[in-house]
């Protein structure tokens, strides 16, 4: 398949999106909808987005939109609870105590890569320190993705050694997403669940980034013959990407075609980055290719999702066309997307070692070291 254009780095719907606050949750067609507020989810993707953007533009471009989405991590943090409140009203007011486990994942995930890639000390600091509190608690999510999340959160935060604190949390959170999956990545049905819901590819990116840092080979192994089916099952005949509909698929029952939503597009996409990455196999980058060129029309309808030329994108595919709404979840996987591939096109993202260069240092389940 030739490769899909690429497109300049456009932040005119991000920023449209956006108030003195942070990014707002949805739209109406391409006009945000302050009567759903804010989310802690997609303010920690915004700021994910921020990271990557900087290549590009440069960080004083970026820089005040980090900051704003850091203060928001910041606020959205209960001391009480070591957790992260996740919805907050147009008027700024907090409208739970403590969010779901998947805002704690992804508050995290994004803390993390602050740390790693934040050219500002003062940022990186902030955010280590606040990355610290919060991990805890955090290790006590027990959802697959949140677990998944909070995982590569620690991954980014890491600098060489398994070590400190979080490097004991890594080696847990490791252990135990691993042990999740247990033997089934060989079964018919290799998913811990009874049913493939959202964002499915998230904890297959996870095993193989870990598996990874921790010379793992089992793991790794067992993350690629997981997202080697994950594929398979979301390739059309024609070999376009065809995700998982939002109404998902249950063990021995049909499989959604629609809603699709970019969401399922962008977590293939960064798995099969995270397996690239490790393994160098072209193929893998060959499914990121297929994940990115689902965003602008090689999909089941042949319409293009994402609005390139605005950096937005519509909130899904359904049976008669795009959802015409352009939140900010589905802009901020377009954008995400569109920025991996760029790096790897680039060769920014080179092959790590091979897995055959890799130590082998199984990991014991249950171990607390």
């Amino acid at each position: 398949m030739p490769e899909a254009a690429l497109h300049p780095a456009i932040r005119r719907h991000l920023d449209r999106l956006t108030d003195e606050v942070g990014i707002m949750q949805h739209a109406v067609g391409s006009r945000p909808d302050p009567a759903h507020g804010y989310c802690t989810d997609d303010v920690a993707r915004a700021l994910r987005v921020d990271l990557l953007h900087q290549r590009e533009l440069g960080w004083a471009a970026v820089a005040g939109s980090a900051w704003r989405s850091m203060r928001f991590l910041s606020d959205a943090f209960d001391p009480a609870t070591g957790r992260f409140r996740n919805f907050r009203s147009a008027d700024g007011s907090w409208l739970e105590g403590r969010g779901s486990e998947d805002s704690q994942g992804r508050a995290m995930l994004a803390l993390g890569e602050v740390i790693a890639r934040a050219p500002d000390d003062v940022m990186a600091t902030s955010a280590a320190n606040l990355f610290v509190r919060a991990l805890p608690a955090a290790q006590e999510v027990t959802a697959l993705r949140a677990l998944a999340s909070v995982l590569l959160g620690c991954d980014a935060a890491l600098h060489e050694a398994v070590t400190g604190p979080i490097g004991q949390a890594h080696r847990r959170l490791s252990s135990r997403l691993s042990s999740a999956f247990g033997s089934r990545s060989t079964s018919a049905w290799p998913w811990p669940e009874p049913i493939l819901t959202y964002e499915n590819a998230l904890p297959v990116q996870a095993l193989i980034t870990a598996g990874h840092r921790l010379g793992d080979r089992p793991m790794i192994d067992g993350g690629l013959r997981l997202l080697d089916w994950l594929i398979e099952t979301q390739t059309a005949d024609d070999d376009h990407f065809a995700p998982i509909g939002n109404g998902w698929w249950p063990h021995r029952g049909p499989k959604a075609r629609f809603d699709q939503q970019p969401i399922e597009a962008t977590a293939v996409l960064l798995a099969a980055e995270s397996a690239y990455r490790v393994t160098g196999d072209e193929r893998y980058r060959t499914a990121m290719e297929y994940a990115y060129a689902w965003f602008l029309g090689k999909n089941d309808l042949g319409v293009a999702v994402a609005d390139p030329g605005r950096g937005a994108c519509c909130d899904g595919l359904t049976p008669r066309g795009v959802n015409t709404n352009q939140g900010a979840e589905s802009t901020l996987m377009w954008l995400l997307a569109l920025e991996h591939v760029r790096a790897i096109r680039a060769g920014r993202a080179a092959a790590m070692p091979s897995v055959d260069q890799l130590p082998i240092r199984p990991l014991m389940v249950g171990s607390g070291a």
